[in-house]
């Protein structure tokens, strides 16, 4: 018998069938578009999303011959994906990654209105969260919101179509709304931000336990399962493949070597110290919080820097960084590149990067080593960040093919690091929570622990890591005469990203690493 695992991401939806020993039998992928009719916009057609489900769903059961059992999916967080009383979309879904509520942002910002919702439950707003988006539809499309009935996430728009249940997973209620005691939304979140009038768009929050229900005979016939089929709704997809790589005890965590370097920590409790940035993600009940860092420069960063080496990618950048010692040379490169800032683990928008200590003698080779070193310095904030003692990081996404740069993260964090032996993590994550989810599995703890392989692991150099340790130093030291000088960004410099170009569509990505 085996299980299928449904992933919607952004530009990508995966349907993957797992045997009873974990074990990828067939995958089926197809690329979905985003849409940017205005600059900073990103949307998609929810019907569109649905019928790629569909799609890849019917190829993958092609594949086998093993009947289903179970469905169990995970997809892209935050956003407004908008249904009316029938269940039906209002218009486009509004994406996690839309940046048209910046000004939004802006405001709440200067008001102290950000900073206090974090010191509530440990999320930090961004301009794609349904909160902003309200307050902007509010002011612009009210009729919009007039017409819909509840806003789901890309999850709950699965769940719905596949179900006909309404309902919010608790990892993606957890931001901005959520009081991780209760388990529900908070009013005086929801008050602070101005949103009173519009919390009868949240969908009810299901726990941990709750998050199971029975396939219609309508989405049987589409995507051609039997009736009857139970269905589980898995955490959002950064949530479930840190469920994926096996990381779900405290003291555990991950880093998604993608275009965002998303680092996440298991914590028994939800963090609202230090400087806002982040989120905190419910992660089993009351049981466990996922502390995320999903920052703003990852694998684009690499691209652009391959671009201005002129090398073909980041495989190639990777070859040409790794044959030098970066003691030898004295270069810091401060990798803050996005256009929109940062947001993890800190928030500014006007965040921009610079080398530190460039002169005529450096050679390509010490630019190209000073991006990757810049990077793994990123990961090591977000991990003291989290202001939790870490045993193991664990590496996935297209960078982690990299020997070389899993070798560097272990001596620039300290941790010791591993690769998994699996490919479709989140997929991977949404299998584990099923079973778990189904009684198949008394925990995640056992399901991680029996379907999990890790591939391979690297440790820490004591020589490098001592000398990583002084980088950091310096890095932080650096990054703050650079705050503090406004990072020599033009006054007046749009915060919010234009459409990409077609120069921008070429820049290569992370997941162009091979093996």
């Amino acid at each position: 018998m085996s299980v299928l695992a449904i992933d919607v991401g952004t530009t990508m939806i995966k349907s993957v069938v797992f045997d009873d020993q974990g074990q990828e039998l067939a995958v089926a992928r197809l690329g979905t578009e985003v849409h940017r009719r205005h600059p900073g916009w990103a949307e998609q057609d929810m019907d569109t999303v649905w019928n790629a489900v569909v799609y890849t769903v019917r190829t993958a059961l092609a594949e086998i011959d093993d009947p289903v059992w179970l469905v169990t999916f995970t997809a892209q967080g935050d956003g407004a994906w908008l249904v009316d009383a029938a269940g039906r979309p209002t218009g486009p879904a509004i994406l996690w990654s839309d940046g048209r509520a910046g000004d939004v942002l802006s405001r709440w910002e200067r008001e102290g209105v950000l900073e206090e919702a974090f010191r509530r439950n440990g999320s930090l707003t961004c301009s794609g969260m349904p909160n902003a988006i309200f307050s902007w539809l509010g002011s612009h499309d009210p009729q919009r919101l007039a017409r819909s009935a509840a806003s789901l996430t890309a999850a709950g728009w699965l769940f719905l179509n596949l179900t006909g249940e309404v309902a919010m997973d608790e990892s993606d209620a957890s931001a901005p709304f959520l009081d991780h005691e209760s388990g529900d939304y908070d009013p005086r979140i929801i008050d602070l931000f101005g949103l009173t009038a519009y919390a009868r768009l949240l969908p009810k929050v299901l726990g941990e336990e709750q998050r199971i229900a029975e396939i219609t005979n309508e989405a049987a016939g589409q995507l051609g399962l039997p009736a009857g089929l139970p269905v589980v709704m898995a955490p959002y997809d950064i949530a479930s493949t840190a469920r994926g790589v096996g990381v779900v005890n405290p003291g555990q965590a991950c880093s998604i070597l993608g275009t965002t370097l998303c680092t996440e920590i298991v914590r028994k409790d939800v963090d609202t110290s230090g400087e806002p940035s982040g989120i905190n993600i419910a992660y089993r009940g009351r049981e466990r919080v996922l502390r995320a860092f999903p920052t703003l420069n990852g694998a684009e960063v690499l691209g652009w820097a391959a671009r201005m080496l002129r090398l073909e990618g980041p495989p190639e950048l990777s070859e040409l960084a790794f044959t030098v010692d970066p003691r030898s040379n004295g270069l810091m490169f401060l990798p803050y590149l996005s256009p929109a800032g940062e947001r993890a683990p800190f928030l500014d928008p006007r965040a921009r990067g610079a080398f530190w200590g460039l002169s005529l003698e450096h050679s390509r080779a010490d630019i190209a080593r000073s991006v990757f070193d810049g990077l793994s310095l990123v990961l090591r904030d977000s991990l003291e960040a989290s202001r939790t003692t870490v045993t193991e990081l664990r590496l996935c996404g297209g960078g982690a093919n990299s020997d070389d740069w899993c070798q560097l993260i272990a001596d620039a964090t300290g941790v010791p690091t591993a690769r998994s032996g699996d490919t479709e993590l989140g997929a991977k994550g949404a299998f584990l929570t099923g079973l778990v989810l189904s009684g198949a599995e008394s925990s995640m703890h056992s399901a991680a622990a029996k379907y999990v392989r890790m591939r391979s692991t690297w440790e820490p150099d004591p020589v490098r890591s001592a000398f990583y340790a002084e980088q950091y130093t310096a890095f932080l030291k650096w990054r703050t005469l650079a705050r503090d000088a406004g990072w020599s960004a033009p006054t007046g410099t749009a915060t919010i990203p234009g459409p990409r170009t077609a120069r921008d569509a070429d820049v290569p990505q992370l997941g162009d690493f091979h093996d």
